[in-house]
């Protein structure tokens, strides 16, 4: 047996995409980390031993510009070129990948830590150490480190710390949550495991082994959805165990698990009612997907009615968009839906004071663990929101280090710092602007080669028409007024164009708000007509409007075959769900309301007049990184095939740097996943920028500072070995991965 000391400035417990993005951005900074995960591979819930499909803010193009950036955003963006099928292994590779990226990074797999050595009373706890045990390889390894990160899920690291924490639901009057129970108790949410199936192109027979059990004796056949075809994803409603403590009694809930996915396959292959004489089981997992256990106390606890208030903290690091989703305690066995969910009406915000613990000193967490109600959680829990906080915590983690402080400290006396540094990052965070003084982009002024200003999308997806049988929306950034707009319609006899203009209320929401104003125009008969409706609004701010075009069974709206950042189409009612058996998203809420999944990179035909300056090449320092109240990013005119496009800062005297820091637009509103959830039909996002050069001008002219090609990344940062003086910068686009604009989010500059 070997005993081994090791000694970083921060350890992170949990491998998870929370401890991995945690364990990321810690080490960017400069930070030496430990990153300590009990099994063979990282990714927690979502890699090959789990394979739950990675969820996040999008909620699956519910919510509008959601997906996460940041780390989290890197391996959804690289996965998607290197894995378009979802392939979990290959996943596992991206995610192992993006932590050996990162020599400040010593990774342990296959090491349980269960023991914890801290000191101090009851309410002011300090961790000193951690120790756990390497499967495989006899060695007995200590931590010690001057931050520690929970990453676990289950909370095991701060509850041998003395953490303070929950278990179960809280009671309705503690935080007046309409969807907490009268009175509290210890019901979490159940556990899963997900199975694969295929065709495997010849007659497969299955005898069931003795333990499946005989679903047609429960409430599982007539109260949940089972067809022959379906992935994995699927089965997310196999659960059980929420009326059980899921950590100790995690072996009785992954043998009842068992016990029912051999007996839907049972059911599927031998009873009858399915087309499966083919079909083969692939893979059964055999750990339990866990929703829930400990939930630690922080400075802040999180609750539902911050969540569906969107509340704007003044330390918000991170943001969300999946539903408050709860399940039945009785899991697979209730006879009610398999799933609730409370929409917000766009992202909402996290706070950093609910990344601490109150009581213990120097312990962070990230996940599933965070300081937040059982109602909340429904919703910080979903993975992809788990890894935007691991990012925050990380960071503050790091910067706790730099200062020689408390998390509760940087909070206190740093949190413009650390709100920055994640902005300069390029992680989650909303409605918050680049002030970064050391930022040389900042003072300069912007001129570009071109920009578009007509705010249109004319060219028609040859037969693709939608009928106004409801009310369509059409959503369009006002920079600086909207006097018209014209439609391409089809007419099947003369009638009247109504159309209502609405504000979207919040700069992060996509949905309408406040009527505006509304406007009609008489249409004849016939096709293909363009018809003008005027609509007179010059709001005191840019930002988005929300255009209602009113039903009539008289017309049909053209599809356009070209997208236009900046514009998404939706029709009211298209989300609704017709298996309410299985969950329930009350549709009267505005998000779900007006469904846009449809209409993904096929707005409705249209022009807006007059010009627009949603596009000017100022937006690249306006200092935000993601669709807020408008798109926030310089667009190009339509470019010619080998036409060029540039950007270009000035200033007044020379300036010297040796960082270029470079965003491009990855289109956040294109809902990217990890496994087999959906498949997006390109590799690389089209909008990305693919070939590219870097310029400076000095008092002998133009010089290419460096070349990129076959670029896929939304964030790169270019270092020079020396430092560079110029007057001018110039960032000129050769070439993108599809989109015939040249787009570009921001630009920073750095000694």
């Amino acid at each position: 047996m070997r005993f081994e000391t090791v000694q970083t400035d921060i350890t992170i417990v949990g491998g998870g995409l929370s401890g991995v993005c945690a364990a990321v951005a810690a080490a960017r900074l400069g930070r030496t980390v430990a990153l300590v995960q009990n099994r063979p591979v990282l990714g927690g819930n979502s890699s090959s031993e789990v394979r739950v499909w990675v969820c996040g803010a999008t909620a699956h193009g519910t919510h509008r510009y959601a997906r996460e950036t940041g780390i989290m955003g890197e391996m959804f963006v690289e996965n998607q070129f290197r894995n378009p099928d979802g392939n979990p292994y290959l996943w596992d590779t991206v995610v192992l990948e993006t932590v050996r990226a990162e020599s400040n990074i010593r990774l342990f797999l296959n090491t349980d830590v269960h023991e914890v050595e801290a000191e101090g009373g009851e309410s002011d706890r300090r961790i000193v150490s951690v120790t756990g045990w390497m499967m495989g390889s006899e060695r007995r390894i200590r931590f010690v480190s001057d931050m520690f990160l929970d990453c676990t899920g289950d909370g095991l690291i701060g509850f041998l710390a003395g953490a303070k924490y929950r278990l179960g639901r809280e009671a309705r009057h503690e935080y007046n949550e309409e969807w907490a129970p009268e009175a509290a108790d210890d019901i979490t949410l159940g556990s899963t495991v997900l199975f694969y199936s295929k065709d495997a192109g010849r007659p497969v027979k299955y005898v069931p082994p003795s333990f499946a059990k005989d679903i047609t004796q429960t409430s599982i056949p007539m109260k949940r959805v089972i067809r022959s075809g379906d992935s994995g994803c699927h089965y997310w409603w196999i659960e059980w165990g929420g009326e059980l403590d899921t950590v100790h009694e995690n072996e009785r809930i992954r043998d009842e698990l068992w016990s029912v996915i051999y007996g839907i396959w049972d059911y599927i292959k031998n009873s009858g009612q399915f087309d499966a004489d083919n079909m083969t089981l692939e893979w059964v997992g055999s750990l339990p997907g866990k929703r829930e256990y400990r939930r630690f106390v922080g400075d802040y606890v999180l609750h539902q009615n911050d969540i569906l208030a969107q509340r704007e903290f003044e330390d918000r690091v991170a943001f969300g968009g999946w539903s408050i989703d709860l399940h039945p305690p009785q899991g697979m066995y209730s006879t009610e839906s398999g799933s609730k969910h409370m929409h917000m009406d766009g992202s909402y915000h996290i706070p950093f004071r609910s990344l601490y613990s109150a009581n213990v000193s120097n312990l962070l967490f990230a996940g599933r663990n965070i300081s937040a109600t059982h109602v909340a959680f429904g919703t910080t829990r979903v993975m992809a929101t788990c890894a935007v906080i691991g990012e925050a915590a990380g960071t503050g983690a790091a910067l706790a280090v730099k200062h020689a402080t408390t998390p509760r400290g940087v909070y206190r006396e740093h949190l413009l710092e650390l709100q920055q540094t994640l902005l300069r990052q390029d992680a989650s965070v909303l409605g918050i602007a680049n002030r970064d003084a050391a930022d040389l982009a900042r003072a300069a002024s912007v001129r570009a080669s071109g920009t578009l200003k007509r705010l249109a999308a004319e060219q028609p997806a040859a037969g693709q028409t939608h009928a106004l049988m409801n009310d369509a929306g059409l959503l369009l950034p006002v920079d600086p007024e909207l006097t018209r707009i014209e439609l391409l319609i089809d007419a099947a006899e003369e009638t009247m164009l109504e159309v209502e203009l609405w504000s979207t209320g919040r700069e992060e929401n996509y949905v309408p708000h406040t009527f505006v104003t509304g406007g009609s125009a008489k249409v004849s008969a016939g096709e293909w007509q363009w018809v003008a409706v005027p609509l007179a609004w010059k709001p005191e701010r840019a930002q988005n409007a929300f255009v209602i075009v009113k039903a009539n069974a008289q017309l049909s709206l053209h599809l356009s075959s070209t997208p236009q950042t900046g514009v998404l189409a939706f029709e009211r009612g298209a989300a609704a769900r017709t298996v309410k058996t299985l969950e329930d998203h009350r549709n009267e809420q505005p998000v779900v309301l007006w469904g846009m999944r449809k209409f993904v990179r096929k707005p409705f035909c249209f022009r807006a007049f007059p010009e627009t300056d949603a596009f000017e090449p100022s937006h690249v320092i306006d200092g935000y990184l993601r669709p807020y109240g408008g798109p926030h990013l310089w667009s190009s005119e339509t470019l010619q095939a080998g036409e060029e496009a540039w950007v270009e800062l000035a200033w007044d005297r020379a300036v010297a740097f040796r960082e270029a820091h470079i965003v491009c637009n990855d289109d956040v509103n294109e809902d990217l996943i990890n496994l087999h959830h959906h498949r997006t039909s390109f590799e690389s996002i089209p909008e990305l920028i693919r070939d590219y050069r870097l310029e400076a001008f000095a008092d002998d002219g133009w010089k290419v500072l460096c070349r990129a090609t076959d670029n896929r990344k939304r964030k790169r940062v270019h270092r020079f070995d020396l430092p560079v003086a110029a007057s001018k910068f110039r960032l000129t686009v050769e070439a993108t991965n599809g989109c015939p604009r040249a787009e570009l989010i921001e630009i920073r500059l750095y000694e």
